[in-house]
């Protein structure tokens, strides 16, 4: 009898443990998820870490064994099928000729439906919360919220943005003494972190400064530097969440759940890492004097050093373009 090896992922919460022969492979994998999930191929992505990231079909090294990965995390991003027969129920009777009475909102019914389908492609495609901290279902409503924001929904469609996953971020790993990372943006929108929580860890942060981060992060799916173009899309995106959101921030919720006095003073501060790339923070050489000696400098400082001088040098950068401006931005 063939060796066989054990492989455990997530989906939607719930964990699912295949068995399967010692030689299979990711290709492997993705088909018998096909056979026993009824997920096709074409909607399945992979999130695994650490390090290899997100792999989808068709997979850049499909012989990628699977014995590698049974001691990495991973996270199965794809629909439930009864997600999946929903929307082909509703492509099934969008399809069906109307009675010739309501011919004149044929225009309006095209409108709906492209909005739903542009809806359900340009979102995000997974929400997670961190399990292991207070109240993960509280979290799941909050970044819930954000993704069904109205004025993020219509930004989301104008710039074509599709997300991976939105999920939050554990405050105590994102902290210095001088610097307090808001949100950060992996690989151009495979993964999107956002500090929901407030430091001590009792309760929740206001929910237009978290929005207002949402803004910059989904700004740098397209640039990665804090340049005069990504600050300028970040302006573009906050005044269009706010233009269509009709609701003016979402339905509403208890300040007991969404609410921290403290971000009173934090709601024109941003301060993330940049675009990421790779899996790495992107710097930016122009944020620096001296490429040469910021290296130099950088070589023989810890992480947490570096963050912190990464942090106090983009901030120094953003009030410059500010006061050049002179148009009253502060940041976000």
């Amino acid at each position: 009898m063939e060796d066989q090896i054990s492989l455990t992922f997530l989906h939607h919460g719930t964990s699912h443990t295949f068995s399967l022969p010692s030689t299979s492979t990711i290709a492997d994998l993705s088909s018998k998820i096909q056979a026993d999930l009824s997920i096709p191929s074409e909607h399945q992505k992979f999130m695994i870490t650490p390090k290899i990231g997100i792999l989808k079909t068709p997979f850049p090294d499909p012989m990628l064994p699977l014995s590698s990965l049974t001691t990495k995390k991973i996270v199965l991003l794809a629909p439930l099928p009864s997600e999946l027969k929903s929307l082909s129920n509703a492509s099934a009777t969008s399809s069906k000729p109307r009675p010739s009475a309501l011919k004149s909102a044929t225009p309006a019914r095209h409108r709906s439906w492209r909005q739903t389908q542009e809806e359900a492609t340009y979102t995000f495609g997974t929400i997670i919360p961190l399990p292991y901290l207070p109240n993960p279902e509280r979290s799941r409503r909050f970044l819930e919220r954000l993704r069904d924001d109205a004025g993020i929904k219509a930004s989301m469609r104008k710039h074509k943005f599709s997300v991976g996953v939105l999920t939050e971020m554990n405050p105590a790993e994102h902290t210095t003494h001088e610097s307090r990372t808001l949100g950060l943006n992996h690989n151009r929108g495979e993964v999107i972190e956002l500090r929901l929580r407030t430091d001590a860890y009792d309760g929740y942060r206001d929910y237009k400064v978290i929005r207002n981060t949402l803004c910059h992060e989904l700004a740098h799916n397209i640039y990665g530097e804090h340049d005069r173009n990504f600050w300028d899309l970040t302006k573009d995106i906050e005044k269009e969440v706010e233009r269509n959101d009709w609701r003016r921030g979402g339905h509403a919720l208890t300040n007991e759940e969404f609410y921290n006095p403290h971000d009173q003073d934090l709601d024109r501060e941003h301060v993330d890492g940049g675009g990421w790339t790779g899996g790495e923070f992107v710097l930016g050489g122009k944020e620096m004097a001296s490429k040469t000696t910021a290296e130099e400098t950088m070589h023989n400082l810890s992480r947490r050093e570096i963050l912190a001088k990464a942090a106090e040098e983009r901030m120094k950068k953003q009030n410059e373009i500010r006061r050049s401006d002179g148009d009253g931005r502060t940041g976000s």
